[in-house]
């Protein structure tokens, strides 16, 4: 007898789980609350949309998309009919056989390193998939994995929230700082899946660790993996950079040194280059490859992205700052003279951790969007603040002001959604804008 799948949420990973499902041989029934045209949905599921009714109670595993909340009313229902729940990674991971999986997780930097990580390891493996919340669901890519498939997996905190038996073989910790909170609920809640992605690890896996991050180093001590450590500073053991090296040492029975050129910004990224140094090395990867890799690196889109110099001022694009520790590095990553834009919708978490950095390097902000207030407040009396409201005006107003040698910076630290559709439109106008002066 075929077993009955519910789908909660109609976006990419649910469609990509509903299609496998049904290749699979399951029936399946599909609810979003929103109305909407789907043309990549198997023609097989059932759907409603406008709401989600008790007909999808009637299934023996609910799929649920990563942005819905375990507390809605209709999955309090499903778990006091206790009915499986599982995120679409969670039942796409139970269907495979690969060679490797290697996870990554983390507040910041994930797409950043499983970029260079796949860049790397393609060089030597050419079956490899990259794959997860880096934009496609490992449901889309189930039927194609074999045996001999490489899996990089990028893994947020709402993927793996769900993911009760995952072990990958190399997982990947950047740092935890406060996220998510308005799904979690708690801090507590959030670290907790985070935990996910080394807590089923074996003596015969590997988990990589940022030892500079109090919360990583911590909770490292709950997988029975191999630790490897990275660290910007000095280790006994492990991977860790000085003086322009990074340098692989454990227990003085391996020292490999390279020498690579750093074109990304900031000692965030640092950290990432070594954690997909750590990667490479477990692999065994050259190297020498490695090292060339990360010379050729430029980063990623919306990540501390030059846009363009004009009349001396440098403009960045780091729309991808969703969160104020994101908005932290960023500033760090500048001397000073900076003219920054933030703003959007709030995460409900404070902004007081800005306040030293801002007062050493930001000559002033440019307020934009819902948090506009909540912003000025926390941070009143670190710099000069000019009221925006939007994009567009945000752009006149330090093109009116900015001078040679200044810094302008897109670092939001909130969500996009009160203004644009994502992080990706909101970077996307700003260098319109920008390219347009």
């Amino acid at each position: 007898m075929k077993k009955n799948i519910g789908i909660l949420g109609l976006g990419k990973s649910g469609v990509a789980a509903a299609n496998l499902a049904i290749r699979l041989g399951y029936n399946v029934f599909a609810s979003d609350v929103q109305e909407k045209k789907i043309n990549d949905l198997d023609k097989n599921v059932i759907k409603e949309f406008g709401e989600h009714s008790n007909k999808i109670l009637n299934s023996d595993i609910i799929i649920k998309s990563p942005g819905i909340c375990l507390d809605i009313p209709i999955l309090k229902k499903a778990r006091e009919l206790k009915i499986k729940i599982m995120s679409e990674f969670a039942f796409a991971f139970s269907k495979i056989q690969c060679q490797k999986i290697i996870a990554i997780t983390g507040t910041n930097g994930k797409t950043t390193t499983v970029d260079l990580i796949s860049k790397i390891i393609k060089t030597t493996h050419k079956n490899c998939l990259l794959l997860g919340n880096i934009g496609i669901p490992l449901a889309a890519k189930t039927l194609e994995v074999t045996k001999n498939t490489f899996i990089i997996v990028e893994l947020s905190s709402y993927q793996l929230e769900n993911t009760p038996n995952f072990r990958p073989n190399i997982s990947v910790l950047l740092n935890i700082t406060p996220d998510h909170i308005e799904h979690h609920k708690t801090f507590a809640s959030y670290i907790k899946a985070k935990e996910n992605i080394f807590i089923n690890q074996t003596t015969q896996d590997f988990a990589i660790i940022n030892y500079d991050d109090k919360i990583c180093k911590n909770i490292s001590t709950k997988t029975n993996a191999k630790l490897i450590f990275f660290s910007t500073k000095p280790l006994k053991n492990g991977v860790f950079y000085n003086n322009g090296n990074i340098i692989v040492n454990f227990n003085k029975k391996c020292n490999v040194v390279i020498k690579p050129k750093i074109n990304i910004l900031g000692r965030h990224n640092i950290s990432n280059i070594l954690a997909a140094t750590a990667v490479s090395y477990i692999m065994d990867i050259e190297p020498t490859i490695t090292e060339e890799i990360i010379s050729k690196y430029k980063g990623m889109e919306h990540r501390l992205e030059f846009v363009r110099s004009l009349n001396g001022v440098n403009y960045y694009n780091d729309s991808k700052s969703t969160n104020v520790d994101s908005t932290k590095v960023a500033i760090e990553s500048f001397n000073k003279n900076i003219l920054l834009i933030m703003g959007g919708v709030d995460k409900g978490y404070p902004y007081t951790p800005l306040n030293d950095i801002v007062k050493q390097k930001v000559k002033s902000i440019f307020l934009i969007g819902e948090a506009t207030n909540k912003i000025k407040t926390a941070l009143n009396g670190t710099t000069l603040f000019i009221e925006c409201d939007n994009m567009k005006n945000a752009v006149e107003q330090i093109f009116k002001v900015a001078m040679s040698g200044d810094i302008v910076l897109l670092s939001p630290g909130c969500s996009s959604f009160d203004q644009f559709d994502n992080f990706e439109e909101r970077g996307n106008f700003f260098k319109k804008l920008v390219k347009n002066l």
